[in-house]
């Protein structure tokens, strides 16, 4: 690949990795970031496009892996850090927006009474899943492999080879007694998902999972799977957490659940809730929610909790998003781009599909999976090649086979047919 590249288009981003390694591990603050033989360093962004350091300008859909739904430096999000920069950035004290953010996040979600505002959505599931297991008073979860629910350890576990396969750490640094009570299911399997929690009556505290996976490429739920998933933990008093930190007023304003007309009993949001800033927040029902301390015995702290620019930029956004009809435009949009690139994945002669759903769409370079097995099966080293080839044609997808591409409001029609005009190309290339 180092070969193939014309290396002198990122001069400078090539100069700056070589400096980037020696500072730190890897040369990023997060491994996704690592591309090889060496990352883009951006210079600036806006709307749909993001320019690097070299003057190469791109369509982005990658978006910040997800939160910046009303595309890069959106004006009313910009107007609101401003203002709320103006009078300060941290207090240590309760502000009133969070009270005025609790309260659009409530109406917005019926299955949400109450929320917790954290700072991340690593630490938003963490705290949910601490929760799920103070208010039932059981060790076990449940999650389905091939979901990342963040970087703690409860959650980083290798995809088991069975519906009742303990997890092994999947990080150096995760004793094994960690995610001992840590269950696997497959996605879009009832019967596994039924097993498990038979096997493990009165022990299992939570099923945690992503309704839409998007970070195993994207996997869709089949008909009717997630309304089982709510029948069976149910019937099993099972607290049920939807990771809505990628769906959450992606899919909808009201998320997956919306979309799918499914409840959670405890939520998790963060990218798009933030604004493009730093966020995690846990919602869920009040007899659940009131667990928490100060008011119940499950802790959770933290001196950046409620951020006034973090709870500015997520206001403004979620405002905006709930004052404004964008979601059928962002639809139809996402819908020609998919429908695009599945007419030039016929015209190639390249094994591929395409999959899309509200404002989210993923090029699969192999079959198009419905579970975690399905998607290791993709070819990543292939992908990697077509994203060196779209970045040469001006274009920026997310640069993993795993990851998933977002569409925001700043997209236009230009944007799209340069995108399917520019993925034939790479297709017939590869």
């Amino acid at each position: 690949m180092q070969e193939e590249l014309n290396q002198s288009r990122w001069n400078n981003s090539r100069r700056l990795y070589e400096e980037a390694v020696s500072l730190m591990p890897g040369g990023v603050s997060s491994p996704v970031r690592a591309i090889k033989p060496f990352p883009f360093y951006t210079s600036h962004a806006r709307g749909s496009k993001i320019v690097d350091v070299d003057g190469n300008e791109y369509i982005d859909y990658c978006m910040a892996y997800g939160p910046l739904i009303l595309g890069h430096g959106n004006d009313a999000v910009k107007k609101a850090i401003e203002g709320s920069i103006e009078k300060g950035w941290i207090y240590g004290t309760p502000i009133e927006l969070e009270i005025e953010f609790a309260r659009l996040i409530t109406s917005i979600f019926s299955s949400i009474n109450m929320v917790r505002f954290a700072n991340t959505g690593s630490e938003a599931t963490m705290t949910a899943l601490r929760l799920a297991r103070g208010f039932t008073g059981r060790d076990k979860i449940v999650k389905v492999e091939g979901s990342f629910h963040g970087a703690h350890d409860a959650v980083l576990v290798k995809a088991g080879s069975g519906a009742t396969t303990h997890g092994i750490p999947n990080s150096a640094g995760i004793p094994a007694d960690f995610v001992k009570n840590t269950l696997q299911v497959p996605y879009n399997d009832i019967e596994a998902l039924s097993e498990v929690l038979e096997k493990n009556r009165e022990e299992v505290a939570t099923l945690i999972l992503e309704p839409v996976m998007g970070n195993s490429s994207l996997i869709l739920p089949e008909e009717g799977y997630l309304k089982e998933v709510r029948k069976i933990t149910e019937e099993n008093d099972v607290v049920l957490i939807f990771d809505e930190v990628i769906t959450g007023f992606r899919l909808s304003l009201g998320g997956a659940q919306e979309y799918y007309g499914v409840e959670a009993d405890l939520t998790t949001l963060g990218k798009i809730a933030g604004g493009g800033l730093p966020i995690g927040i846990v919602g869920g029902k009040r007899e659940i929610m009131e667990n928490l301390a100060p008011a119940g015995s499950v802790y959770h702290a933290g001196t950046f909790s409620g951020n006034p620019l973090s709870l500015s930029a997520g206001y403004a956004t979620v405002k905006f998003l709930k004052e404004n009809n964008v979601y059928p435009a962002l639809a139809s949009l996402t819908e020609a781009i998919g429908r695009g690139l599945a007419d030039q994945i016929a015209d190639s002669n390249i094994k591929a599909d395409v999959e899309w759903i509200a404002s989210m769409f993923c090029l699969y370079l192999g079959d198009k999976p419905s579970n975690y097995s399905e998607a290791l099966k993709l070819d990543k080293d292939a992908f990697i090649k077509l994203f060196w080839k779209l970045l040469e044609r001006g274009v920026f997808f997310p640069p993993s086979q795993y990851e998933t591409c977002f569409v925001s409001t700043a997209h236009t029609q230009e944007d799209a047919e340069k995108t399917i005009e520019a993925v034939g190309e790479c297709l017939k290339g590869l």
